[in-house]
């Protein structure tokens, strides 16, 4: 069956400490990578304020918004204004003392296709999210939409096999990974962004179909001025064979447009068969935290 093609976008800007000018920046991001064609666009992670994990305040449980809120229905708004599918990153307020990291999914008439919370949550150096965030409770989404049908995957979700798996055994053609990810404050010298491209990288390979990584981009400052994180960018597709098909600047505002050929997918499988041959009667150990004999 032929699947043909779509154009897929993605934001990838610096994030200041007034919302609102976040708001009209994906806004702006949006309107052009319409007008380039793009069906699908990507917010990165939270991108509506800066990353405010960096030290504990709970005075920014006062920033999380139920589903329904008005960064949502802007971009609500937006998606059924341009006839594209929204993808909208947001801190998502479920009920008092219950926050998630979310991303809430609109077709391209407007309509709510659905709400993804983000399952792995990190905890390190101004990396504190665990302070923030709940483990998300909903499945591993694929969200069925006008111009294609694909997964999404926030951040930490990115570094671990098993949910890129179960979005390609449900049909996702590709997944989306939007964060916010930039320097080790604690290994300061340490660069990870190839790293990260290669691990995404790898589950694309993996699973024989793309992958759409985006992320943010400059220098956020702990509000207490305890340090600060640079995030820097770089958000790519890859193809099902794993090669970077269109990638944005390093540590530049950018945005991110990629063709993809859904029916690739099908070749690579048809050459590489890693689903046919996986032996899912002989992972029973994996469900286990570890592993000894």
């Amino acid at each position: 069956m032929n699947k043909g093609k779509v154009k897929i976008g993605m934001t990838q800007f610096a994030c200041v400490p007034d919302r609102e000018v976040n708001l009209k920046k994906a806004d702006e991001q949006i309107r052009k990578m319409a007008k380039k064609g793009a069906k699908i666009i990507c917010t990165q992670e939270l991108f509506n304020g800066q990353y405010f994990a960096q030290i504990i305040d709970y005075t920014k449980y006062d920033w999380a918004e139920p589903v329904d809120g008005p960064t949502n229905q802007r971009m609500q708004d937006l998606a059924r204004e341009l006839d594209v599918v929204i993808i909208s990153c947001y801190y998502e307020y479920a009920m008092d003392g219950v926050y998630y990291n979310a991303a809430a999914v609109y077709d391209a008439d407007g309509r709510f296709l659905g709400n993804y919370r983000k399952h792995h949550i990190p905890e390190g150096p101004q990396y504190i999210e665990k302070y923030y965030f709940t483990p998300g409770d909903s499945p591993y989404i694929v969200f069925k939409s006008k111009y294609g049908t694909f997964g999404v995957l926030i951040c930490w979700d990115e570094w671990f096999p098993e949910p890129t798996r179960i979005l390609a055994l449900k049909g996702a053609d590709f997944v989306f990974y939007p964060s916010a990810i930039g320097s080790e404050p604690d290994n300061p010298e340490l660069d990870t962004s190839q790293t990260w491209v290669d691990a995404i990288r790898g589950h694309g390979i993996h699973n024989n179909f793309y992958v759409c990584a985006c992320n943010r981009v400059g220098r956020e400052d702990a509000v207490d001025g305890s340090g600060f994180m640079e995030f820097y960018g770089r958000g790519f597709v890859s193809d099902p064979w794993g090669t970077i098909i269109a990638e944005g600047k390093r540590n530049k505002e950018d945005t991110i447009v990629a063709e993809l050929d859904l029916d690739e997918i099908k070749r690579a499988r048809d050459i590489l068969q890693f689903h046919r041959d996986r032996r899912v009667d002989s992972y029973q150990e994996i469900m286990k935290l570890s592993i000894r004999e």
